[in-house]
This record gives C-alpha cells, sequence and structure tokens, in this order.
C-alpha cells in the first residue's frame, strides 16, 4: 500500500509541473513571441507586428477556366450486316478514307436474286391479266368486283417485288457517311451474320470536344464560345467553338455537359483522346484581385486584415474565380485599401502593426 501512496504522489507532482511549465510558456507567447507558422515579426522598438502588405487597385480581369475533356468523332458507327450471309467482295482497303454512299461489302445474293426474277414474272403476268380485265369491264363483259380482284392481285406482286429489292439491297453494305474506316474484322468466304463488327467507320474533320463544367459557370458561357486545348504527345495548341449545350444540369454531379468543334484537317486529333482545355468565361472591368494568402477561411466566410491609423482591422469579403496565386474580391475591399499579406495567424483586431507595402 505504501508503494501506492508514493506512485500516485509523484505522478500529481509531475502533472502539476507540466501544468506550470504551461502557464509560463504561454505567458511567455503573449508578452513578446511569434506565432508559430507566421510571417509577422514583432517590432523590438514595440511600434507593433511587422508584417507585409498591398495597396489595392483595379485591374481588368479575364476568367479563364481550365478543365478536361474527350476527343470524339463528329460521326462514328460499327458497320454491321442487316443479313446473313457469304461475303462475296470487300472493296475497301483498311484505314483510307470512303465516300458516303460508296460499296464497302457484297454479301452473297444469287438466291434473292431468283426470287426476284419469279416476283418479276408474275407480276408481268398479273400486270397483263389486269389489263385484259380492264378492257372487258370497259365492254361490259365482267362486273366490276371481278376487275377489282385482279388489280388487287396486282399490286400485291408489286409489293412482294419492292420487298425482296429490299431485301437484295440490304446485301451490299455502303457507307452511311464520308469518313476513315478502320481495321476490317472479315474475310471474303466468311459467313457474316448482323451480329459480326465488319469494321469502324469515323468522320474526324472537324472532331468534337466533350466536357463539362460545374454549374456555377453556366451563365457565362455561350453558344460559339471560343475554347483552346491541348493534348498530351503535342505541344501545339488547338482552337474550337461551342456549338452545344446540354439544356438541363446533371444531377449527380451538378455540371453542365458542352460540345465544341475543332478542324481537323490533318488527323492531328483522334477520338478518344484527353484533352486539357481553357475556356473564355468573361472579361471583368475594374477588378479587384489580392494575394491567396491574404484571405483567411472563417465559419462564415471568409475575412482578410486591413490596416487602418497602424492598426489591424478584420474585413469580411465575398470572393469569386481563384487563380494559382490571385483571388477575385466581389465585395468587402475598396481601392486603396491595404491588405496585410503575412502575419495573418499572429494577427489581432485593433493590433499595432508596421506595414511593408508590396509591389503589386
Amino acid at each position: 500500500m505504501k508503494k501506492r501512496y508514493i506512485f500516485y504522489l509523484v505522478l500529481a507532482l509531475g502533472l502539476a509541473y507540466l501544468v506550470y511549465y504551461r502557464i509560463t510558456e504561454n505567458k511567455k507567447i503573449e508578452g513578446g513571441g511569434t506565432a508559430g507558422g507566421s510571417k509577422g515579426t514583432k517590432d523590438k522598438s514595440g511600434a507593433g507586428l511587422n508584417v507585409d502588405g498591398i495597396v489595392v487597385k483595379t485591374s481588368d480581369f479575364s476568367s479563364n477556366l481550365e478543365i478536361t475533356g474527350s476527343i470524339e468523332a463528329n460521326e462514328a458507327v460499327t458497320l454491321r450486316s442487316e443479313v446473313a450471309g457469304l461475303v462475296t467482295g470487300i472493296y475497301f482497303k483498311e484505314g483510307s478514307n470512303v465516300s458516303k454512299g460508296t460499296t464497302l461489302v457484297k454479301i452473297n445474293d444469287r438466291d434473292i436474286q431468283a426470287q426476284l426474277k419469279e416476283a418479276l414474272t408474275r407480276q408481268n403476268l398479273s400486270a397483263s391479266n389486269e389489263n385484259r380485265a380492264k378492257q372487258l369491264l370497259e365492254k361490259g363483259a365482267i362486273s366490276q368486283e371481278e376487275y377489282d380482284t385482279s388489280q388487287a392481285e396486282l399490286q400485291t406482286l408489286k409489293s412482294q417485288v419492292q420487298l425482296i429489292r429490299a431485301q437484295l439491297a440490304k446485301t451490299s453494305i455502303v457507307a452511311p457517311f464520308s469518313g476513315k474506316i478502320g481495321l476490317r474484322n472479315i474475310s471474303v468466304g466468311g459467313y457474316l451474320t448482323p451480329s459480326t463488327v465488319i469494321a469502324n467507320l469515323l468522320s474526324i474533320n472537324p472532331v468534337k470536344i466533350g466536357f463539362s463544367i460545374p454549374e456555377k459557370y453556366v451563365s457565362q458561357l455561350k453558344t460559339n464560345s471560343s475554347i483552346s486545348f491541348n493534348i498530351d504527345g503535342n505541344n501545339k495548341t488547338y482552337t474550337g467553338k461551342v456549338f452545344a449545350i446540354e439544356p438541363g444540369i446533371n444531377e449527380q454531379t451538378r455540371t453542365l455537359q458542352i460540345k465544341a468543334l475543332a478542324p481537323n484537317a490533318n488527323n492531328e486529333l483522334l477520338p478518344g483522346s484527353f484533352a486539357k482545355i481553357k475556356l473564355s468565361l468573361s472579361v471583368i472591368k475594374d477588378a479587384i484581385l489580392i494575394p491567396t494568402e491574404a484571405v483567411i477561411p472563417v465559419l462564415k466566410g471568409k475575412v482578410v486584415y486591413i490596416t487602418k491609423n497602424g492598426k489591424a482591422q478584420q474585413v469580411p469579403i465575398e470572393t469569386g474565380t481563384r487563380t494559382a496565386d490571385r483571388i477575385l474580391v466581389l465585395s468587402g475591399l475598396n481601392v486603396g485599401d491595404t491588405v496585410l499579406t503575412t502575419g495573418a495567424m499572429a494577427l489581432k483586431p485593433d493590433a499595432a502593426v508596421k506595414v511593408k507595402i508590396a509591389n503589386n
């Protein structure tokens, strides 16, 4: 039991010493030390804390938004056949340009050609019967009902011919638009089904640039707005124009989908590539910009320190677009105010300061 009392006594003395040490250090800091992590220093003469500052001025501010997107083909299709059959001809070269309406692949159509000949023969016979029936009707040799029957038979056979012609047309796969065709997955003599991919056809001049912007920038973007972008592996800067804007905001991401068109005469831009986009939103006249390090986040927004009559004053501000080193101030500051850019963590309202003005 005696050892336990001794242990508790030592523990209590240790805690008392720690409390005493902490109180003593705090008093030293309050008496003239500097706040940890702050660039401000206490002036030895007692004139105040040495800090840096800038005088608020206005300038024109170009609001640019840097985002990422992807390059897409202007038109893209995976070529397939509507009917099954043996491939009898391939009339394109892989990786070449093809024109709209060009026949790319031919499927065996001999059975359909035979059906067409049979249907045409029956149609011609029915047409002769209809013509004779019409002459007999004019002479009163047959009734109107008998003539209508022959006419209906002719129309039925004509419809059958049209249907067979449509089936025959499906045995020729043609280019739906002009573009560049990719690698083929079929060979002559192979059996083609509607699920077989023949090749991909892309129209890549111009190309589309797809990207999204946060909803807070929606009002600043219009159709025909210009964009500039870069791609990996190429230092060249490309340009384009917005041509389509999604009519609604995505509820999941709170972004708006945008599409732009960019010329691609040299085929340098390939669909699927990653694009780093710079979007010019607006130019703000007489804007107030301050260094980002001057802004202090607080519970209800943001504040900065300014100096008046040699003393620091805390001012709430509203901010807008942020760049790499500056932030746009929408309200709270006036031209001529001196904003303190260092010593923020050591400052308190009405604290004496000695400001070194920097050029901005």
